[in-house]
């Protein structure tokens, strides 16, 4: 019997993850990607123990965790460097069963599309959603320059303006601007060590924090107008706003590449769409649910849905069922997430002199009365754990005997 094909529209961090988790559980798969590479746009990204234990069940976990690089504390601080809390990384691994991990997203996404055949990946290939298709009929259509392709599984993975979620829910409004635009930058280590930290100011906020390779990934946000660019460029442009914030700081602008800092406003979703599929089609990632980075949860949620998704349409079950289910563990779950992120992304825009001091104080008072207060934040997030049997962190891969399994009812719990 034939294996049943699968197209997934974008090469992003969720759809390669739904390629190569379905592929593995059986389906031919092909990946078609609009830009001529599959080169990231992006320069860090952030995976929590959620996103490893999901990486897991594809035999990537373990090597993910031994990317780690932050050791010891962090924290957050003021412009002026005062501490406002604190935490260790030890306390957090502790507390959600693994590391925090920074690595370069090419890293990732090489990392990731490794575990498809090379010939499941064409570039240079932009599509649309032709025919949704019906679950239990008629396949989905997608087309492409050169045709038509009919498949029986179409994974919409084109990211946070998505013409797949257009053609499956007209009527829903798509993302809206967030109120603040954020850069990414890399740059070198400075020659001072520094505690890993994100800093708060006044409708701005400014992370630095250390990869394994040596180099620094920073990222900045500040409230602005939607569509605003620097009149000169953008690492001006963080000179301006942040030149004077604490060390290392100016030290990290000065030593970035003008060319290399990333700009992007923010856009979200807080009303999800009615559903995440169609037919025979699915919304995976920031198609799904686009969501503020405040919590640094975006790839986290697109590598989850990836897994899901193919847990629930292994070959021979009941497609319809399994993309109902999908949607049924994951739009409550990551409209939540959605949500939790743009309230505290409401925090950082607070720019009044009173209102800053208030949250200040509010924040240096938790972390007072211990870490563990600060780390409830990702609690019922990074502490998520795939419905598949998978191999535990600490052993050497993905052949060793799984520890745990999630039932109904925990998935139940978490909600």
């Amino acid at each position: 019997m034939e294996s049943p094909h699968a197209v997934v529209i974008g090469s992003g961090i969720g759809g390669l993850t739904a390629a190569v988790a379905l592929h593995r559980s059986g389906w031919q798969v092909a990946v078609l990607e609009r830009a001529g590479s599959l080169e990231p746009v992006g320069a860090g990204i952030s995976l929590a123990p959620n996103a490893q234990r999901a990486l897991d069940v594809i035999g990537l976990g373990d090597e993910i965790r031994s990317l780690a690089a932050w050791q010891g504390e962090g924290g957050m601080r003021s412009p002026d460097g005062r501490r406002l809390s604190g935490t260790d990384s030890t306390a957090a691994a502790e507390r959600f069963g693994g590391p925090l991990v920074l690595l370069h997203r090419a890293a990732l996404i090489d990392r990731v599309a490794a575990g498809l055949p090379a010939s499941a990946i064409r570039t240079g290939c932009p599509a649309h959603l032709v025919d949704p298709g019906a679950a239990g009929g008629r396949p989905a259509v997608i087309g492409t320059p050169d045709g038509t392709i009919e498949a029986e599984l179409v994974i919409g993975a084109d990211g946070i303006h998505s013409s797949v979620r257009g053609a499956l829910f007209p009527d829903h409004p798509g993302p809206s601007y967030a109120g603040f635009t954020t850069w990414r930058i890399l740059a070198p280590a400075p020659a001072e060590p520094f505690a890993p930290h994100e800093t708060w100011g006044r409708g701005a906020l400014w992370g630095t924090q250390p990869l394994k390779d040596g180099r620094i990934y920073a990222y900045a946000a500040a409230v602005a107008p939607a569509g605003a660019r620097a009149a000169d460029d953008e690492r001006a442009e963080l000179l301006r706003r942040f030149g004077d914030w604490h060390r290392p700081i100016p030290a990290i602008i000065d030593a970035a590449d003008p060319g290399g800092v990333l700009r992007n406003d923010v856009h979200q979703m807080t009303d999800p769409p009615p559903a995440f599929h169609r037919g025979r089609t699915v919304l995976v990632g920031d198609a799904a649910h686009a969501m503020a980075p405040t919590l640094g949860q975006g790839g986290n949620q697109a590598i989850e849905d990836g897994i899901v998704l193919a847990h629930h349409v292994a070959p021979g079950t009941d497609l319809g069922a399994g993309l109902a289910a999908y949607t049924a563990d994951r739009l409550p779950r990551t409209t939540a997430v959605v949500r939790k992120a743009e309230r505290v992304s409401r925090l950082m825009r607070l720019s009044g002199p009173v209102t800053v001091a208030v949250r200040d104080f509010v924040m240096s008072t938790v972390s007072r009365l211990g870490p563990g207060l600060v780390l409830r934040t990702f609690d019922g997030i990074a502490d998520w754990r795939p419905p598949q049997h998978t191999y535990a962190a600490g052993t050497n891969g993905a052949s060793a005997q799984p520890r745990w399994t999630t039932t109904d009812e925990d998935r139940d719990a978490r909600r």
